[in-house]
């Protein structure tokens, strides 16, 4: 196995056990014992795994350095996941063939390649792992803002005013919000907070895909406020009272049933750990 598969393999494998030793590893690898210590030295070397005594354990569960203060996809990825699916399926419906449309990074968003392979749009997305999924599985045209890459969040993001997404418009954008109030839309992060205003001013109608427990959260920044949102996109799970006082500010009020058994539906397997990690592996393919 050539050095950087094996590298990949090996943290594939990190993410599904959390630790290994090197004697496990050498078994799983079918490598040498001088050969597994050689790529943990290596890996490790990159940031992308912690040397143990013995062995090696995965990174990603602990906090890195210049994250962004929004949890992570890894974490929100695995909640509440009928019913984003369910809610991303619906917004996939929404879309026409040869419109432009933009997405921004999150769980629910993600969700949505599922439902666009069949497609034909132009996206712009500062998702990587969503424009990297629909590059593979779709025909669908994909634009990806410059910027830094922020893995735990799974975005692309710019500190500054004058990047791609300033010569693109969209007839909507769909976006996953971390909190949604009478105030508005809400976020953790002052620089997604930059970033997706500057998403929003190039879309003419706004469509937020907010799980039922989106309502609950709050934050200490408003991304925009409700006369901004076209439609909301949630739930059966949500009360009569939140849908009720949304319409009554002009919002179009969408709730859909959450999805059964992910798998069920034939859902692509994603795990989180993985795709993290090889997307940061991408220099290894070079």
């Amino acid at each position: 196995m050539v050095n950087h598969k094996r590298r990949k393999r090996l943290l594939k494998l990190l993410a599904e056990h959390q630790t290994a030793t090197v004697q496990q590893l050498v078994e799983w690898l079918n490598a040498s014992p001088a050969t597994v210590r050689r790529d943990i030295s290596w890996l490790a070397g990159r940031n992308l795994l912690t040397r143990t005594r013995g062995g090696a354990e995965n990174l990603l569960p602990k906090t890195r350095q210049f994250s962004l203060t929004s949890e992570t996809f890894q974490n929100n990825i695995q909640c509440f996941a009928a019913r984003k699916r369910a809610i991303a399926r619906h917004a996939a419906g929404m879309c026409t063939d040869g419109e432009t449309i933009i997405i921004n990074g999150g769980t629910t968003t993600f969700m949505m390649a599922e439902f666009l392979t069949d497609k034909h749009l132009k996206i712009l997305t500062n998702s990587f792992l969503m424009a990297e999924r629909l590059l593979v599985s779709s025909e669908n045209e994909i634009i990806v803002p410059g910027g830094r890459v922020y893995r735990e969040q799974n975005v692309i993001l710019s500190p500054f005013d004058n990047d791609i997404t300033q010569h693109h418009y969209a007839t909507k954008m769909f976006m996953s919000v971390y909190g949604l109030s009478l105030l508005g839309l809400m976020e953790a992060d002052p620089l997604l907070i930059q970033a997706e205003k500057r998403l929003i001013s190039q879309a003419e109608e706004l469509v937020v895909l907010a799980d039922s427990s989106k309502f609950a959260r709050k934050a200490g920044l408003i991304l925009c406020g409700l006369d901004r949102v076209s439609t909301v996109i949630t739930d059966t799970n949500a009360s009569d009272k939140a849908v009720q006082l949304l319409e009554q500010y002009g919002v179009k009020v969408v709730t859909v049933e959450p999805d059964g058994d992910p798998i069920a539906h034939n859902a692509p397997r994603y795990s989180a750990p993985y795709d993290l990690q090889s997307a940061a592996l991408m220099e290894l393919s070079h």
